[in-house]
């Protein structure tokens, strides 16, 4: 038996799910004009504001979530993600700042892969392999928007990728809901269903920084991963096939560390990432609702807390930002002043039988919820 399979629901299960009433904008969730994609298509920002004082913003253009504000001493607040001030910093180059990941989250080696006896070749958009859904992945689409407001404010955000689109097969309809809690969790939960058996691993891209967007480097946060395993990859970033122990390595976070305390180990795996860019096997398994990650920032200030459904987590210490995005406020993102946790299926899984399926069938629904809970 494979182990823990792609998440899917029978859709006849599901046919009698009610649907929200539309009501009036509220205080809670507001929406601008935020301008225009490449090809002319409206742009909108919406905002949602919970009892607690947190706020996030999302685009419709990617499913960007462009700010999370907490609540910073009286009346005022701080940005902790990176990204930019308008939408002409989106449409330019960047390292996926915020964005909605698909359809296949991460790398899937040299490009291809064969699902029921067909090969099917990918856009070779990253060192001969595929990264994050090719040339036009669903971080560059505009998402249509559905405004679920109330005392826990909700944006639904709906894409349909046609059959052939980026190589892969299938008319694939998705969905992301994103619900600000009065617990300061945001909650996204993922759904898809196919006309044509098809991979899929969701996932969302938003670069972290507890002390602040653009303030300094995160080596000084400490993060705990939920996971006694790793996937090692070659040169590549490609994983191995192999599910490695943490212990007595750079990649043990079981116990809170400071993410800086070994990145310039000379760990081979450390050089091939240039730094830290590897799934982990979490220890839940996936399925249920669980904690994946916790991270601190400097001093304590704030910590934020990642759960998931999904069996694995990308942990990224922002190793290939360079300087040469300026963002929010002019600040300019160098090296490792962001970190990634990218919860997904596992990289190049449809090139590895052994590792969990990403196959999505027709008359199943695909769905994962991941939740960002800040502590402070």
């Amino acid at each position: 038996m494979r182990p823990q399979h792609l998440v899917v629901l029978p859709l006849l299960a599901l046919a009698a799910c009610s649907t929200t009433e539309t009501k009036p904008p509220t205080a809670n969730l507001t929406k601008e004009p935020f301008g225009k994609s490449k090809t002319g298509e409206l742009v909108e920002r919406y905002t949602l504001r919970n009892s607690k004082g947190m706020e996030v913003a999302i685009l419709t253009y990617g499913g960007i979530v462009q700010a999370i504000r907490l609540p910073n001493g009286p009346g005022k607040t701080i940005d902790v993600v990176l990204g930019f001030d308008t939408l002409d910093g989106y449409l330019g180059e960047h390292p996926y700042f915020g964005a909605l990941i698909g359809r296949y989250g991460n790398r899937i080696g040299n490009a291809k892969f064969t699902l029921n006896g067909k090969e099917y070749k990918l856009a070779a958009n990253n060192n001969g392999h595929s990264l994050h859904g090719g040339l036009k992945g669903f971080d560059k689409v505009v998402w249509a928007p559905k405004e679920i407001p109330g005392e826990e404010p909700a944006l639904e955000l709906t894409y349909t990728s046609k059959d052939g689109e980026e190589g892969y097969p299938g008319d694939l309809t998705t969905t992301v809901r994103y619900t600000l809690t009065n617990a300061n969790e945001l909650k996204l939960e993922y759904n898809a269903t196919t006309d044509k058996d098809t991979v899929l691993n969701l996932t969302n891209h938003t670069y972290f920084n507890l002390a602040g967007a653009g303030e300094g480097d995160i080596l000084g946060h400490s993060i705990q991963i939920l996971a006694d395993r790793f996937t090692p990859v070659d040169k590549g970033l490609i994983p191995t096939g192999e599910l490695k122990p943490v212990a007595g390595t750079p990649f043990d976070f079981t116990e809170p560390k400071p993410i800086g305390s070994r990145i310039m180990q000379d760990d081979p795996q450390m050089v091939n990432g240039k730094g830290y860019d590897h799934n982990y096997v979490l220890n839940s398994g996936g399925g249920a609702l669980a904690l994946a990650a916790r991270v601190t920032g400097p001093n304590g200030v704030r910590t934020m807390e990642v759960l998931t459904t999904q069996p694995g987590v990308q942990f990224y210490s922002g190793n290939f930002l360079d300087g040469s995005n300026k963002g929010k406020g002019g600040h300019v993102y160098n090296q490792r002043y962001g970190f990634c946790l990218e919860t997904q299926h596992f990289p190049d899984s449809p090139n590895k039988p052994d590792f969990p399926s990403v196959v999505l069938k027709p008359g199943e629904k695909y769905q994962s919820t991941t939740v960002y809970r800040f502590l402070q």
